[in-house]
């Protein structure tokens, strides 16, 4: 890191929210409303980090718009009668202490924006973040363009921007936008997949960040 870096960018679930099991059920009660073959938790979670229609893409491929949004309504549906997740430990002070340190603060997610606001809003973390982008509102992870808009909205460059998150296509994305990128092994890629993309670090969970930025001279310790 030859740049300051200004600006933090966090993906959500598995990141910040130990979100799989709500969503991998939510799938698999969508899969049996469409009567679709049964599939195992493996192939179901491994999907996690994508958008919603990419996910169903990887999961049921070659079907059209009308199954699609078949599929969409009845995920929405069992995920907004289901219990919301919970943040992982230490999250809310891992936030507290970066944007303590003055940093500007993201989230780039797979979620649609209602269910972004849903847990911001259930989080209390609403204030947190300076800017947020979805996957119903640019092309989905991996592609960069959740990251390109961010760093634009708040006038960034990609060379002082971090990326972090817990999925091999939150390390694609921020390759592709040029960011560098900090890998945490909270969600449902294996830290073998993490450190593929070369990130900075691969952390164990997300509070051993503020230690680590201390150390890398990016926070006082």
């Amino acid at each position: 890191m030859t740049a300051a870096i200004k600006f933090i960018v966090f993906d959500w679930d598995g990141t910040l929210m130990d979100s799989e099991a709500q969503i991998v059920s939510c799938i698999h009660a969508a899969i049996a409303d469409l009567d679709l073959e049964p599939m195992s938790n493996d192939t179901v979670s491994n999907i996690i980090g994508l958008g919603l229609r990419e996910a169903i893409d990887a999961l049921v491929p070659g079907r059209d718009e009308q199954f699609h949004q078949a599929f969409v309504d009845a995920y929405r549906t069992h995920w907004f009668q289901s219990e919301s997740s919970v943040l992982f430990d230490g999250v809310r002070a891992t936030l507290d202490a970066v944007r303590e340190s003055n940093f500007l603060l993201g989230v780039a997610t797979g979620k649609a924006r209602r269910g972004l606001d849903r847990v911001l809003n259930d989080t209390g973390l609403t204030a947190y973040f300076h800017a947020t982008r979805c996957a119903d509102e640019a092309p989905s992870k991996p592609h960069p363009q959740m990251l390109l808009d961010l760093m634009a909205a708040l006038d960034v460059l990609p060379e002082e921007t971090i990326m972090v998150g817990d999925t091999e296509y939150d390390m694609e994305m921020a390759t592709n936008a040029g960011v560098a990128k900090v890998a945490v092994r909270s969600g449902v890629h294996s830290g073998e997949r993490l450190n593929r993309h070369a990130p900075l670090v691969c952390l164990d969970r997300i509070s051993e960040m503020p230690d680590w930025m201390a150390a890398a001279g990016l926070i006082s310790g």
